[in-house]
């Protein structure tokens, strides 16, 4: 079996898994690096040092993180090509990931949140700015939000998280009062919670929603290139400043293990510097 009809069936499993249509994104493009290098050939004929030279050769320039994802996509084909019995034995099995410094998440103080709320102008960039900041939800989260999954009455909305978990998160009443207003405003019939400014208007896609909050941040003047994550990773930072606990803000950040939330504590300087006074 050739490595493009693998990837054909390959594709079509994990999208049943529920792998976002981002990350097939990024496979795809490794794979066309993959043949690339080696030719459209037999999945069989790859062994563990030929992927090995292949890392080395093709990721001479690229970060440990951008090679770890390389990495990550040769050991999730080649696992699936062997427990489907398309090849005897796995080549990427005893492949290693290049171990990562810890990245200390960047957010923004609670003065440049209140820079971009002013700078926001139009009723959809004020709810979409409060409801990415008060939910603290993953930008491909928002996407997938339609009207009718937003509960005004408990303030909170199911949304549906990385391999496809549900979880609820909430919005405070700014988010609400802004939200509504947009949704009263619209006039199309679209199910979307968010839909493009121009017409015909159709759902809101993710680079849309990063170019908006752009313009945001440059109508603010705030000197940082700023992203929607930076708004997740501030919801999360001043959560845990105003003393939630590390497990409530994993619960609502969606994440699966405690040691990706607990980066935020190194964070907090307000409130250790509030234990250190109360405890010295």
């Amino acid at each position: 079996m050739l490595v493009s009809e693998a990837w054909t069936k390959y594709q079509s499993d994990k999208k049943i898994e529920g792998y976002s249509p981002l990350t097939m994104k990024n496979y795809y493009f490794q794979l066309n690096v993959l043949i690339r290098h080696f030719g459209d050939i037999d999945i069989n004929s790859f062994c563990t040092d030929s992927l090995k030279k292949y890392l080395v050769e093709e990721g001479e320039d690229l970060k440990p993180s951008s090679l770890g994802h390389r990495i990550r996509f040769l050991k999730s084909l080649f696992k699936w090509s062997h427990e489907e019995d398309y090849i005897s034995k796995n080549p990427a099995a005893k492949i290693k990931e290049p171990k990562l410094g810890k990245r200390i998440p960047k957010f923004l103080s609670e003065q440049e949140i209140e820079h971009l709320r002013e700078s926001s102008q139009t009723t959809m960039e004020k709810a979409l700015f409060e409801f990415m900041y008060s939910t603290g939800c993953r930008i491909g989260e928002i996407t997938k939000l339609d009207r009718e999954d937003i509960n005004f009455q408990t303030q909170s909305v199911i949304v549906f998280g990385k391999g496809n978990k549900e979880r609820e998160v909430y919005f405070n009443i700014r988010s609400g009062i802004w939200l509504k207003r947009y949704l009263e405003e619209r006039k199309d019939n679209d199910l979307a919670s968010f839909v493009t400014e121009r017409k015909p208007h159709h759902r809101m896609n993710i680079d849309l929603m990063r170019y908006i909050i752009k313009r945001i941040s440059k109508r603010a003047g705030i000197n940082k290139n700023i992203h929607p994550h930076q708004l997740r990773h501030s919801y999360a930072t001043h959560m845990m400043n105003n003393g939630a606990p590390l497990e409530i803000i994993q619960s609502l950040l969606g994440h699966e293990k405690s040691e990706t939330t607990r980066v935020y504590a190194q964070l907090s300087g307000k409130l250790r510097h509030q234990f250190y006074s109360q405890y010295f």
